[in-house]
């Protein structure tokens, strides 16, 4: 196995290369599937039901649901001004950023309403990925830098500092005897404003994720995901799903999370407020004081309108989830008797989920979705953990994230880059990545024939 440094700039990690990569001199056995019966099923294109949009081109992530109701049209494009508002500007109606901040609007991360990416080169200023913070040794805040490091401040100052990104290249190799190369992220914090982070302190790297069809996983009960729960495993399968129970900030009590790379907020209302006040340092009526330690008490009238962030959310809630295509492709169909085959779909679940009512949102109201994710926490090993717990969530736990639209990403936004710290270049590179609960899954994959990872990457590229 060797290891090569890859200069192309970003995060770290431990990565854990069993045996079968490794050894090539006692290659495992090649899984033989045999045939596989696998059908089309009605319907099943329509990722999120009636809320389905047939766009595949630049747009694809930021259109609106064909069955909305037009009355909704002028707040849904309200929404959307402000959701590419240039907060560092000022004017009459909107303040400005921080004073610390890591974008100016929700777009420098989310574009075209779709997933971020690291840096490609070290040199290279990162956008569309945030590094969060934790204390040394424990929970809460980093007592210097509070939740997230920011690199810039409001007038063009010195922000809190900055982050290198490059890789190190791992070998690997398929049972066929191909070879394999996974990018193993690396971090360096520099000019770092309040000296350093100090010894034992936890850090997250995140890219941002895409932003659609978030209005519909709010609308699953509970007790729907709740049912796929397993924490003890009793079931002995390997895989023990559980819920990230977490603040409702709005509600004073606990709940089950279900938004963010470890299910942290538990509504699309407080994941909305929280980037807000976290990224650009703009209070709401959710958040009314900045983040940062030592910041100032709130203020009598929060930043962001109450009015702005109604429609922020709503354009948010409403994004249209993309239709699947190719879907009746004979590869296709055998790549999704692969996913099933190996595993896959215990925690990126293949069945059809039903949304509640949602009140004054029929477009999202009984809807049978597909998203390929069980919004629950899985623990997936060393070589992606962050050592960072997040409410329950420990550091090697991680929510499951929803795959419909993966394969019109490079379509939307010009790379296929994948996982939290957008390590995996494509999705190979990130199946290959799964440890944990997973690990099991990712071997078989090594063990496949050429052809059925072909077949298995086809049907997630017509997701």
């Amino acid at each position: 196995m060797r290891r090569r440094m890859y200069w192309l700039g970003l995060p770290l990690g431990v990565l854990v290369l069993t045996a079968v990569w490794a050894d090539t001199r006692r290659r495992p056995e090649l899984l033989e599937l045999g045939p596989l019966d696998v059908t089309a099923e009605p319907g099943e294109e329509l990722s999120g039901g009636g809320a389905t949009v047939a766009e595949a081109g630049r747009n694809a992530f930021g259109r609106s649901p064909p069955n909305m109701a037009r009355a909704k049209w002028p707040e849904f494009h309200l929404g959307k001004r402000v959701f590419d508002r240039d907060w560092s500007e000022p004017t009459h109606v909107a303040p400005q950023v921080g004073p610390l901040f890591s974008a100016v609007s929700c777009m420098t991360c989310h574009v075209k309403d779709g997933r971020g990416r690291p840096p490609e080169t070290p040199s290279e200023e990162p956008v569309s990925i945030v590094f969060q913070l934790g204390a040394a040794g424990g929970r809460g805040p980093h007592p210097e830098y509070g939740k997230q490091l920011d690199p810039h401040r409001l007038g063009g100052g010195r922000g809190e500092g900055r982050v290198e990104v490059t890789f190190e290249e791992v070998d690997g190799e398929f049972a066929t005897g191909e070879s394999f190369t996974l990018l193993r992220p690396r971090y360096r914090f520099l000019d770092l404003s309040g000296g350093p982070l100090g010894p034992d302190v936890p850090f997250s790297a995140r890219v941002a994720p895409a932003n659609f069809g978030l209005g519909l996983l709010e609308a699953v009960p509970e007790d729907t995901l709740l049912a796929r729960a397993d924490p003890d495993d009793r079931d002995g399968d390997g895989i023990s799903g559980r819920a990230n129970h977490v603040d409702d900030v709005t509600e004073g009590r606990k709940r089950m999370g279900r938004f963010g790379w470890k299910a942290n907020q538990p509504t699309l209302l407080q994941q909305v407020a929280h980037a807000l006040v976290v990224d650009m340092g703009l209070t709401s009526e959710v958040f009314p004081r900045a983040p940062e330690p030592g910041a100032a008490a709130a203020a009598a009238k929060p930043e962001v309108e109450p009015y702005d962030l109604e429609r922020l959310v709503l354009y948010n809630r409403l994004l249209a989830a993309p239709k699947r295509r190719n879907w009746t492709d004979p590869t296709v169909l055998r790549g999704k008797g692969v996913f099933r085959a190996l595993g896959c779909a215990a925690c990126h679940v293949d069945q059809a989920m039903e949304t509640g009512d949602v009140p004054g949102f029929l477009e999202l109201s009984r809807q049978r979705i597909q998203p390929y994710s069980d919004l629950l926490l899985h623990d997936m090993g060393e070589g992606l953990a962050d050592g960072r717990p997040d409410g329950e969530a420990s550091g090697q736990e991680w929510r499951t994230p929803p795959l419909w639209g993966l394969g019109l990403q490079h379509t939307v936004n010009g790379h296929t880059r994948l996982l939290h710290d957008g390590r995996a270049r494509n999705a190979e590179e990130a199946v290959l990545w799964h440890g944990g609960e997973a690990a099991s899954a990712r071997e078989r994959y090594t063990r496949l024939r050429c052809e059925d990872r072909q077949a298995l990457l086809a049907f997630l590229d017509s997701l």
